[in-house]
């Protein structure tokens, strides 16, 4: 006899004196495992994710193969209607109609005859299709592209699709993992392991399917999925936690408090306040209105922050028929990342992929990080060369205390943001290319407590296409770092 419930403890206690221990041990593995008589398996699913809903579908077993009811398939994407015929369904979805047949193989979509792999079936009214040749009738009643996977039980309509990016940091040791929509995945943790799960959001696997890190608490992320769910699995040293920002788009990893505040005892040299107990969030607190918290004093991480500007739902400028401004942009920052790094300048990009990021999350970003330099990359279509910005300040507000004002915050950086500008400038000058310097009201330049330029890059020609060349990309990339190594000294360190 089994219980539903925990079986009451007079009866634990006979059961262990009567039964030999061998079998009891044997009987508790096989209950673990799910294989004792009456004991569930875990039910199989398939996700279905279309760009208007995504939703899970139990899947039922028949003769060895795996079936799905069609109906319930359809119904969440549009009106359908249903007619039975004795051994004959007819199912209609829009404007286009299927028929199928009681243990038939043969069907019939919008007057098109096709094989099943297996038999249709028909049980109390559910006509039940065999999963693998969802991806063919959905084809023809949807008239889009259908993507299955057929391991994890996982079918994408048309584009929809999230894709991630995964940056990992040494100071605090964090990854932030960034989404191309919101996320809401359910997130457990065992020891070395932090878990997300993702069940109705149609994340898309990376380039490959184990990332590493160069970070000593957090060196590696795997991706996996299966039956009807993706799962991302954070490995660490030390227990992690998550934190959501963005509007859910970025989920932030780093080490659990207490793991902090240990290091900090076991480490006089490491305050308490440096460690990863704060997770990105808004990260310049604000007191009371139009009041930022001028900068603490922390360990140096990024000499450089590099913003790609717009990104995910704001696509910038129109540049031509295929060509966003924020795709430039983001070509621009991963190319100049690369040269800062290969010049010993540690480099940081806001975003690292097509996210949707507010003006005051990239001040934030760069607020925190305290880098000696902080780089805004535009584009436009609109003469030629490059443009070098600095903030146009709003008249100054007082200050509170510790607390700057949060439209002027850039004012104490001012000249020497100016001269960064001279120095790029004439970098691009010995190369002949056109250059203009101008200030202007960008944000978010005015709330920037560092050093800080915006650079709007023009195509070299009459080709707006060639904002788009690797070539160009990389020449602008390697003037900018030149400019900026040049008066490293006058910049300082990180802060």
């Amino acid at each position: 006899m089994l219980w539903t419930e925990s079986p009451p403890p007079l009866i634990c206690s006979i059961f262990f004196h009567l039964v030999p221990r061998s079998i009891v041990i044997a009987l508790l593995l096989f209950a673990c495992a799910g294989l004792l008589p009456g004991s569930p398996a875990e039910q199989k699913k398939i996700a279905i994710y279309s760009p208007s809903k995504s939703y899970i579908l139990a899947v039922d077993e028949r003769n060895g193969q795996d079936y799905v009811a069609l109906r319930e398939v359809l119904e969440p994407m549009g009106k359908v209607s249903l007619k039975t015929d004795g051994l004959h369904w007819k199912i209609r979805y829009d404007k286009v109609e299927g028929e199928f047949t009681n243990g038939s193989s043969r069907a019939r979509i919008h007057g098109r005859e096709f094989a099943l792999p297996d038999r249709f079936l028909l049980e109390n009214g559910r006509g039940l299709i065999p999963v693998s040749s969802l991806s063919v009738l959905l084809s023809r009643f949807l008239e889009t592209s259908i993507r299955y996977n057929e391991n994890s039980r996982r079918l994408f309509i048309g584009n929809a699709g999230v894709h991630f990016t995964a940056q990992a940091g040494n100071n605090p040791a964090n990854l932030v993992i960034e989404f191309s929509s919101p996320v809401n995945p359910t997130i457990s943790t065992e020891p070395g392991k932090l878990r997300m799960t993702f069940t109705r959001e149609p994340l898309l696997p990376p380039g490959t399917p184990v990332l590493t890190f160069d970070n000593r608490e957090i060196p590696s992320a795997a991706y996996n999925e299966s039956n009807g769910a993706a799962e991302i699995v954070v490995n660490g040293t030390v227990p992690l936690l998550a934190s959501f920002s963005n509007n859910g788009r970025r989920i932030t990893i780093s080490s659990a408090p207490q793991t902090a505040r240990a290091a900090a005892q076991n480490n006089p040299q490491i305050p308490a306040s440096s460690s990863s107990q704060n997770p990105p969030q808004p990260v310049v607190p604000v007191p009371s209105a139009g009041a930022v918290e001028a900068p603490a004093i922390s360990q140096p991480q990024y000499f450089a922050v590099v913003d790609a500007s717009h990104g995910g739902d704001e696509r910038g400028a129109v540049l031509d028929a295929n060509l966003a401004e924020k795709d430039v942009t983001l070509a621009l920052a991963r190319q100049l990342r690369q040269a800062m790094v290969a010049r010993g300048m540690a480099t940081l990009l806001v975003r690292d992929g097509d996210t949707t990021i507010t003006l005051d999350e990239r001040a934030n970003v760069a607020n925190r990080t305290h880098p000696a330099i902080y780089i805004c990359f535009h584009a436009s279509s609109e003469g030629n060369g490059v443009r070098f910005y600095t903030a146009m300040l709003p008249f100054s507000e007082d200050n509170h205390g510790p607390f700057l004002d949060w439209e002027t915050a850039q004012s104490s950086f001012l000249s020497a943001s100016q001269a960064a500008a001279d120095s790029l400038a004439t970098e691009f000058q010995t190369r002949k290319v056109p250059v203009r310097k101008l200030i202007a009201p960008l944000r978010p330049l005015n709330n920037i407590t560092t050093p800080a330029v915006a650079i709007e890059v023009a195509p070299p020609g009459a080709s707006v296409a060639d904002l788009n060349s690797v070539a160009y990309q990389q020449m602008i990339a390697e003037t900018v770092a030149t400019g900026i190594a040049n008066m490293r000294n006058k910049l300082g360190p990180a802060q």
